[in-house]
């Protein structure tokens, strides 16, 4: 169905707002409560939430609907799926139920992180509200020296990443929750053993395969690994690989992972061979905080040999091309403080590159959308709605085409509501004829310890039915067990 209230009516005439005699009903500069403080990012490890809670924290009205019909890319016709949340329409603060049939109770947007502070590096594969792992065995690290899965056809050796494990992982805040936690009394010995009777003799117990790696943190899949090379002489990656195919072969390997390394083979995978998959290089680089695409692109060079930035100019080209050369530089500002005279003159910047003039110029958008930090695109969007009378979402469909287009969006989409930008992803990989096995697996996995949670609520609330009741529909056997155990179903 078409989203209630949009679009919204009696919009005042550029440039006059806000409308004379309605002042007092718009907030003065200044009084947006932004958060100040976020927790330090690190390499391996997602964002984590800032406890402020951020978008709209507060249910402030804040002018100018989102998104315009047919602004996000594959939005649903009406009388299908609600459009994408994190809306706001005129007078309305964040979580305030739409008016009109069809919401049950609009679920305030959950917090979200909005990237990385100063250089301190997690222990990669770090998870909410876990300490630094202890040693093991013998007083070394299982991570990365003790791991060496060997090569096969279609997944690169896993080999030493030079990165600084040092530091303390980030702390457990409030606000986004993963679905996956660290196991408590962990052994990492005795889960080895459970493996290896699982896979010993003739066939496989993959129950028990899926109640170790769903209910254990990366963290802890990684020490895992190490037992069970110092215990038997062999490697865990290889005896799973001999026993289970398709599907589930690739959703185990993706746990098995270090999530840097993961993201590094999963862009690799994008551009190797006929053919690049755009979608797959706009998810990682368009969302990921800054400290992560640096170790991102530390590993892509460490692993494979090769240039991060030279393998998209190869692969990509023109305004699509320069952005994600943009991205892959992770230096956005992070500052979580918003400018809002900034944020003024963007939305005038922006609408003077697009709808102001004939023909784009998409260098400016380029440089905004590439250089902002995600509050401060928040409070551009919010700016622009109020100054050109639509939103900035609509306005980048207009102006922009194909993959540059995407890239944009997901930028605008992840300042706006980052949770549901990933919830709409899961949904399309399942809709229609047959499934997009590898998006499903990619999202579900690294979004496990960071913000599943959310990102079910986002689903339920955008489809009107469960992720678990669509992935249950969508796949089978054993490699739905798994993925059902991972989003807690």
């Amino acid at each position: 169905m078409s989203y209630p209230g949009y679009p919204p009516t009696g919009y005042p005439p550029f440039p006059g707002y806000p409308p004379p005699g309605q002042e007092s009903s718009f907030p003065a500069p200044g009084q947006y409560p932004y958060p100040s403080g976020f927790p330090p990012m690190g390499g391996g490890a997602y964002p984590q939430a800032p406890s402020g809670g951020y978008p709209g924290a507060g249910g402030y009205p804040a002018p100018g609907g989102y998104p315009a019909p047919g602004g996000y890319p594959g939005a649903p016709q009406p009388g299908g799926a609600p459009s994408y949340p994190g809306v706001l329409l005129p007078g309305q603060g964040f979580g305030a139920p739409p008016g009109g049939a069809g919401f049950s109770g609009y679920p305030q947007p959950p917090t979200q992180s909005y990237g990385g502070g100063p250089a301190q590096v997690p222990l990669p594969g770090g998870f909410p509200g876990g300490a630094m792992p202890s040693q093991y065995p013998g007083g070394q690290s299982p991570y990365p020296s003790q791991i060496n899965t060997e090569s096969f056809p279609s997944y690169p050796v896993f080999s030493p990443v030079s990165l600084d494990y040092s530091s303390e992982p980030p702390v457990m805040t409030q606000g986004t929750h993963g679905t996956i936690r660290p196991a408590a009394n962990f052994d990492a010995m005795r889960d080895a053993e459970v493996l290896r009777k699982a896979m010993k003799g003739f066939g496989t117990d993959e129950q028990a395969i899926i109640d170790v790696v769903a209910n254990r943190s990366n963290d802890q899949r990684q020490k895992i690994k190490a037992a069970f090379k110092t215990m038997y002489g062999k490697d865990l990656i290889k005896d799973l690989k001999s026993e289970l195919s398709g599907n589930m072969e690739e959703l185990i390997l993706a746990l098995f992972m270090p999530p840097t390394y993961y993201d590094a083979w999963s862009l690799r995978n994008a551009m190797k061979g006929a053919g690049t998959q755009e979608r797959v290089l706009i998810e990682i680089l368009c969302t990921r905080t800054n400290q992560e695409i640096r170790e991102i692109v530390r590993c892509y060079e460490s692993e494979f040999g090769r240039d991060l930035e030279k393998d998209i100019r190869s692969d990509t080209s023109g305004h699509f091309e320069r952005l994600l050369v943009s991205m892959c530089q992770g230096n956005r500002d992070e500052n979580q403080n918003v400018n809002h005279q900034l944020a003024q003159e963007d939305a005038q910047r922006l609408y003077q590159a697009g709808e102001g003039r004939l023909g784009t110029d998409e260098s400016c958008f380029n440089m905004v959308l590439a250089t902002r930090s995600f509050p401060q695109l928040k409070a551009t969007m919010e700016a622009y709605s109020r100054m050109a009378n639509r939103d900035l979402l609509s306005s980048v469909s207009r102006e922009f085409s194909g993959n540059v287009e995407s890239g944009l969006k997901t930028i605008l989409q992840c300042a706006l509501n980052r949770p549901a930008f990933f919830a709409e992803r899961l949904y399309y990989s399942m809709k229609g004829a047959g499934t997009d096995d590898s998006t499903l697996v990619r999202i579900v996995v690294t979004r496990s310890e960071i913000d599943l949670v959310q990102i079910k609520q986002m689903f339920s609330q955008m489809y009107q039915k469960t992720l678990g009741t669509v992935i249950a529909s969508d796949t089978s056997g054993d490699y739905r067990k798994l993925l059902l155990a991972i989003v807690g179903q």
